[in-house]
């Protein structure tokens, strides 16, 4: 059964998601807002207790070893992320129950539906919630500039079959580059999420030369392209990420702070 959500608002939305019993969405700690007295919030490092049974599933095997081994996977992708270690998950008690989420800029939110077919691939900022049966990675091996945090270079993968949500900053984009020859350039603070049937690749547009030089002692720097080929949903944001974030970060230093139906119709 689909995961009811309501999504309010036009360039700061939030989203509540209606769960039944047997439901369950996960999010990071940042992404929560508010929930009603029935939805338990429970703080693991890995997967809950029947949630694979849940998501159809076989049982893991292997013992106390394997599920500890699994679990140290999960924290080391979410480390390598830069998100926080574990993941917070809410699911209903004696009914239905109602959570809500947030995105970390002023912006709109997509509902994205997984049907075991094709997985998703979101910058690291974007992901809100997912439902339990779908799955977190990171893809990260065909980024040759390594990790630089805000910049887009980390992305994270979700599969399987289940309802996804992602954010974006300011109003969100739809293309495909099959509608452009087949490829776009994408400035890498403008990505959000694309399908895992478009191929990505990263170039940094700017190397050390004479003019390179003159434009940095002007206060230029030099720009990261993400390429994207192929065919398939694209979804970028008209508000670069990294330049709010490097604000926030500013604005802290001068303060000296260290870096559907039933319920949602009542909305």
């Amino acid at each position: 059964m689909t995961i009811k959500m309501k999504i309010a608002g036009e360039l700061a939305q939030s989203v509540t998601c209606q769960l039944e019993p047997g439901q369950a969405v996960y999010s990071n700690s940042n992404k929560f807002r508010w929930k009603t007295t029935n939805v338990s919030m429970e703080t693991r490092l890995s997967t809950p207790p029947g949630a694979d049974a849940a998501a159809g599933a076989p049982a893991k095997k292997g013992g106390l070893l394997q599920q500890a081994l699994s679990t140290a996977t999960d924290v080391g992708k979410r480390v390598l992320s830069g998100q926080s270690l574990a993941f917070q998950w809410f699911r209903p008690e004696g009914g239905s129950g109602l959570v809500a989420f947030g995105g970390n800029l002023p912006g709109q939110m997509r509902v994205i539906e997984l049907d075991g077919s094709t997985g998703w691939l979101t910058e690291k900022e974007a992901f809100v919630c997912a439902e339990e049966s779908v799955k977190f990675g990171i893809a990260l091996s065909k980024f040759r500039s390594g990790r630089r945090s805000g910049e887009g270079y980390i992305l994270e993968h979700f599969t399987g079959s289940g309802t996804l949500l992602i954010a974006g900053g300011g109003t969100l984009i739809d293309l495909d580059p099959a509608n452009y020859g087949g490829k776009i350039q994408v400035h890498a603070g403008a990505l959000v999420a694309f399908a895992e049937t478009v191929e990505y690749g990263i170039e940094y547009v700017g190397a050390l030369d004479a003019q390179t030089m003159m434009t940095a002692v002007f206060g230029g720097q030099g720009l990261s392209l993400i390429t994207l080929t192929g065919s398939g949903p694209v979804i970028l944001q008209s508000t670069l990420h990294f330049n709010l974030e490097t604000e926030e970060r500013n604005t802290d230093e001068k303060r000296g702070v260290r870096a559907g139906g039933g319920l949602l119709d009542r909305l």
